[in-house]
């Protein structure tokens, strides 16, 4: 065996260093994760699908702040204020438009007199 025989094997044996097999394994990588990126198109297909669920849990967290059922329950009482002193005719538009803004909040969460008078309005359609 000759010099360059011996040479030959060393160099096909040294084909896999460290540095070598490292760089195929980023390269498989990067190709998996393309061929992926191209697979959900661009991850639209998963923004697609948690989006609306994120922003739905987003809502109700607002939806269960004091600062929405605060405001909620004053635009309630003054809606209250303006059925009871509100004309005849005034009163189904008025109802409706209570029971409309009443149904966009935890009912549970308002003061009881406010919840009697919903509960009233309710019934009485």
């Amino acid at each position: 065996m000759s010099y360059r025989d011996e040479y030959r094997e060393v160099e096909s044996n040294t084909w896999w260093t460290l540095p070598r097999a490292f760089g195929v394994f980023v390269a498989v990588l990067v190709l998996f994760y393309g061929l992926g990126f191209l697979a959900t198109g661009g991850n639209l297909a998963i923004y697609k699908f948690w989006a609306p669920k994120q922003a739905n849990a987003e809502r109700q967290v607002f939806e269960n702040t004091q600062g929405y059922v605060q405001g909620k329950t004053e635009y309630l009482t003054r809606l209250e204020y303006q059925y009871k002193v509100a004309d005849p005719d005034r009163k189904p538009a008025l109802r409706t438009l209570i029971i409309d803004e009443a149904s966009t909040v935890d009912n549970s969460k308002l003061p009881v007199d406010l919840q009697v008078f919903i509960r009233s309005l309710k019934e009485s359609m």
